[in-house]
């Protein structure tokens, strides 16, 4: 399968145990959505191989993976931080008002008066994610991506228009 047919899901944090297993962060909003992922494609440049899940259980809150193939820390070791992709037709379809980081990443940013930059990153911290812009400067902003401060989003167009709090940029 070409990489075009795969979608970036997560990464892998750091190896866990001995026996090849992987802690991993999967980017969705819905419950269970690492239950659903069965086959995957590993990515860490030059690298990147398919395996199956052969097992999956939770430590603390975080999905711990582990792969068909590899069952020891040396196997496992060259994969950490690597992106977890699926097949794009097991991607599941976003709710009403919820995008993909994918889909947001490249996207300009703009309010009323000037572009604030272009997202290079999402980053789930906590509450809500936060957009990393890369700046027409070349400098980088952080801000919400909440509700409130959004005026409209147009994925396609790859286009999202803001009204932030006064000062906020200047952070």
């Amino acid at each position: 399968m070409s990489s075009a047919a795969w979608v970036p899901v997560g990464r892998i944090w750091r190896t866990r145990g001995r026996v090849g297993e992987f802690i991993c962060e999967i980017d969705s909003s819905h419950p269970g959505r690492a239950e659903l992922i069965h086959h995957v494609l590993l990515r860490k440049p030059p690298r990147e191989a398919e395996f199956d899940v052969v097992r999956l259980w939770y430590h603390s809150g975080r999905p711990i993976f582990q792969f068909s193939g590899i069952d020891s820390i040396s196997a496992a070791e060259p994969w950490e931080g690597s992106e977890i992709l699926v097949p794009a037709e097991e991607q599941v379809a976003p709710e009403q008002d919820e995008y993909f980081h994918q889909d947001l990443i490249g996207c300009v940013v703009e309010d009323a008066t000037r572009v604030l930059g272009t997202i290079a990153a999402v980053h789930e911290y906590g509450a809500h994610p936060t957009l990393e812009l890369t700046t027409p400067a070349g400098g980088e902003l952080l801000i919400p991506f909440v509700k409130a401060y959004l005026r409209g989003i147009d994925i396609p167009g790859k286009h999202i228009r803001v009204e932030l709090p006064e000062g906020l940029t200047e952070l």
